[in-house]
């Protein structure tokens, strides 16, 4: 890298790599931020150690050598990230209390463009935003670190077992016998959010089952919004672990502890691989809108199966390049709509 037309020239190699391997890292750390720390502190690695890369792989291969090993390290502290209903109960309406949990004990949600590299082909898109829906991230956090790695790059980037064996220093059987185990771990994990089916791009009838959904939010119409769950549904609120199943229980939180949301306005966002929309809900200091949540939805069967609020704003609004703040009536709010 003796002069500026190389480093430049590496810059934009490496820099070309970010998406995806931002993907990888997310999928292996279950966290926004993380991912991001992850692929940095790669990129960094592979820039300064880049005199040393022999060229027997590919640039792409090291790379994600690299950060595997990145992952690997900051996973040696055992925390496993999750979302509320793995880790306990659902709760009854009458004992809903709004505890907290650290930050660092949540599954993230993520924007789509953050990544999800654009490919051509249809068929590996619907897979990819599958492999980063809520449901399959949770069960992916089930799993050891190694196994996981194994699994992603063999499931979800399609890499040969010979590639994964060479990547993390092992042996083919090795690699085999991981995604064995791997597999088996996650077929026994039966989820509510696994039922989510959701078309790519939205088929005509989600779509309109989107907009019936924001219509009776935004209009806080919980006659309506009952029509379009289903039986089962369940609603989460990272950072708080309580959750709640069903519509009469979902319906009766928007109506007492969850009172404050009426009048709240949504725009879309493309969140893990799901429909999902920013929620704005009145400020009556300030006038307007004030940021609440990101929701992700579940669909299956033509109904909401979950809906998940992430509720740390000052974290997730700027993730999701979108305003902290929204006027009454803007024309960014008749787009959205």
């Amino acid at each position: 890298m003796g002069n500026t037309a190389t480093t430049t020239d590496l810059d934009l190699a490496l820099e070309k790599h970010r998406t995806e391997l931002t993907g990888y890292c997310y999928r292996m750390l279950g966290s926004s931020f993380e991912a991001e720390d992850a692929v940095q502190d790669t990129l960094v690695r592979a820039w300064r150690s880049y005199d040393k890369f022999e060229g027997r792989s590919s640039l792409r291969s090291w790379l994600y050598r690299i950060a595997t090993n990145v992952c690997l390290d900051m996973l040696t502290a055992g925390n496993k990230r999750a979302r509320p209903v793995d880790l306990s109960d659902s709760t009854p309406l009458a004992q809903a209390a709004l505890s907290p949990r650290p930050d660092n004990t949540w599954l993230e949600p993520v924007p789509d463009a953050r990544v999800l590299p654009t490919v051509d082909d249809p068929a590996e898109a619907a897979v990819a935003k599958e492999s980063i829906r809520l449901a399959f991230m949770a069960a992916l956090q089930q799993l050891p670190p190694k196994q996981r790695a194994v699994l992603i790059l063999r499931e979800v980037l399609a890499w040969k077992a010979s590639e994964v064996a060479e990547l993390l220093g092992t042996s083919v059987a090795s690699v085999n016998s991981a995604l064995q185990r791997a597999r088996a771990t996650l077929a026994e994990r039966e989820d509510k959010g696994a039922r989510a089916t959701v078309s790519d791009p939205l088929d005509e009838d989600q779509q309109k089952l989107l907009d019936r959904y924001v219509a009776a939010f935004e209009g806080y119409d919980m006659t309506a919004l009952t029509a379009l769950l289903h039986e089962d549904a369940v609603m989460t609120m990272p950072p708080f672990d309580l959750w709640l199943t069903g519509h009469d229980d979902i319906t009766g939180f928007m109506t007492t502890l969850g009172a404050a949301c009426a009048g709240s306005r949504l725009l879309p966002v493309q969140v893990n691989g799901l429909p999902g929309f920013a929620q704005y809900k009145p400020d009556p200091e300030a006038g307007g809108y004030t940021p609440w949540s990101v929701q992700v939805l579940e669909i299956s069967d033509g109904r909401l199966t979950g809906f998940h609020f992430f509720l740390d704003t000052q974290r997730w609004f700027p993730l999701f390049g979108l305003p902290l703040h929204l006027e009454a009536e803007t024309d960014e709010i008749e787009e959205g709509r």
